[in-house]
């Protein structure tokens, strides 16, 4: 009986250690794009109703739980707003230029997307 409990008590544990996986780079970095353009800009908005856009994606920072000025391959998230803002995007886009570091590419990920 007590065996039985065991494997059970084990069999639960390793299942919820599967449940509990780690968030790969991509959909880390896809979370943080998403953060800054809806949560962090329209707070930023609130704040400065006379301007239509920030000058840098630093300015969102303080309405970041956590400011992340880097995607996981260590390359700066880079904002769009204004005159610069790709088709498809709605009043600030922001990217990650992903893993290899050039924008512009497939493994770009993107806020508007």
């Amino acid at each position: 009986m007590k065996l039985a409990l065991l494997i059970v008590l084990c069999q639960l544990s390793v299942a919820q250690a599967r449940m509990r996986r780690i968030p790969t780079k991509a959909e880390t970095a896809k979370k943080v794009v998403q953060k800054y353009a809806y949560e962090a800009f329209p707070q930023w908005a609130v704040s400065h109703p006379d301007t239509a856009c920030p000058a840098k994606i630093a300015e969102l920072d303080e309405f970041m739980v956590a400011a992340e000025t880097k995607d996981p391959w260590g390359h700066v998230y880079v904002m769009y707003c204004g005159a610069t803002l790709p088709k498809g995007a709605k009043v600030v886009a922001v990217m990650s230029i992903g893993p290899d570091g050039k924008a512009g590419t497939a493994d770009d990920i993107k806020s508007w997307e």
